[in-house]
């Protein structure tokens, strides 16, 4: 490790320096912070403006944190605490991983996330989306205010029971077997999943639940526009339009040979696209308001964005190997039902895989609270 490189980035989202040993609570609302956002390092004796001072080495400071991380932070977590000779001083280097078991909190109740480099006690809604990746609270599940039974497309509901030999029509009571699926609540109003999936207008209620396209001329994102589109309607529908936009503004030059077209640079399959759309709308975050899936379309690349973290026990690393996880449960399973998913984890792998034979770069990442996918075409 070298501790010049972190004194030199200064306080930030991932790290905090301390001049002298805090007293334990505060140490844990560091911990509690940087575990709930995404990680960081906690550097003792050194002091806010990066001048190392020191700590006199007058306990076993690995037991002192550990202590700490387990007694004082609910649920307890592991952190790695290491001591560091700079400059003939002292200083300690805790190491605080993005936590699995979100979202934490301290003997008072307090749960705290990191934002710059100040932490601060998380928001409603904040704390509502820490819950959504423990897995603890799905906002799919959450009934539509005002919505009923007569913003259910029929036709639709019909189709999908038809598929599981259930007349819908021959309940006799119809709006039992929706809330028995998930596409009611208790008290009749329409699921978030229900909505997304098998309403007749998701953006009556939903409006930001869509998705961006932009095509640039370039490779930057001010350069000029060859197509904007906004795709709305049904999970479904915006993945089968937006596979078409995406389709028809990839430039596929080709040439004969004798009675065959034969392409002049590699294409994607379509089954590409259409994994990297199924993913985007199924595991947002829908909690986030003002917010929308985007698709960037660049001269070389392909961007995907969608609202939302990765839930606590995935991570970046994993997603190429195979991971199967559901932010959003239900909507999970209508599209699987619907055959436009499977819950093997099998998707973002086949990308990397075709992406990698054809010597793509594909990248995965989170940047705040979203996730996104660059493809290289």
């Amino acid at each position: 490790m070298n501790i010049l490189d972190l004194i030199q980035q200064g306080e930030n989202a991932s790290i905090e320096f301390k001049e002298e040993l805090p007293r334990p609570e505060s140490i844990a609302k560091e911990i509690i912070a940087f575990a709930n956002t995404q990680g960081g390092t906690l550097l003792v004796g050194v002091s806010d403006d990066g001048k190392v001072r020191g700590v006199l080495e007058q306990q076993n400071f690995e037991e002192y944190f550990s202590n700490i991380a387990r007694n004082n932070v609910i649920p307890a977590i592991n952190v790695i605490t290491q001591m560091i000779n700079y400059e003939n001083k002292n200083v300690i280097v805790v190491t605080i991983p993005k936590g699995k078991d979100k979202p934490y909190q301290t003997l008072n109740h307090q749960f705290l996330i990191r934002i710059g480099s100040t932490n601060r006690v998380a928001t409603q809604s904040e704390l509502m989306r820490l819950f959504q990746q423990s897995g603890v609270f799905h906002y799919d599940a959450i009934g539509i205010d005002n919505s009923s039974f007569k913003n259910i497309n029929l036709n639709k509901i019909t189709g999908y029971f038809d598929n599981y030999q259930v007349d819908f029509f021959q309940e006799e009571y119809p709006e039992n077997l929706l809330k028995n699926t998930d596409i009611l609540t208790d008290d009749f109003h329409v699921t978030i999943a229900g909505l997304l999936v098998f309403s007749l207008n998701p953006q009556q209620f939903m409006p930001e639940a869509c998705i961006s396209f932009a095509h640039f001329s370039g490779d930057e994102i001010t350069e000029e526009l060859i197509d904007k589109q906004t795709i709305t309607g049904t999970l479904d529908y915006q993945v089968d339009t937006a596979l078409a936009v995406i389709k028809n503004n990839c430039q596929r030059p080709s040439h004969i040979e004798g009675s065959k077209t034969v392409q002049n640079r590699f294409s994607y399959p379509d089954k590409v696209f259409r994994e990297l759309l199924v993913n985007a709308c199924v595991h947002r975050n829908y909690a986030i308001s003002g917010s929308r899936i985007r698709i960037f379309m660049f001269s070389d690349r392909i961007e995907f964005i969608s609202p939302g973290k990765l839930p606590n026990t995935i991570t970046i690393e994993k997603l190429s190997y195979g991971v199967s996880y559901s932010v959003n449960p239900i909507i999970v399973k209508f599209m699987e039902n619907l055959r436009y998913i499977d819950k093997l984890g099998r998707g973002l792998p086949m990308v990397y895989k075709i992406a990698k034979e054809n010597h793509k770069y594909i990248k995965f990442e989170e940047i705040g609270e979203e996730f996104k996918v660059t493809l290289e075409l």
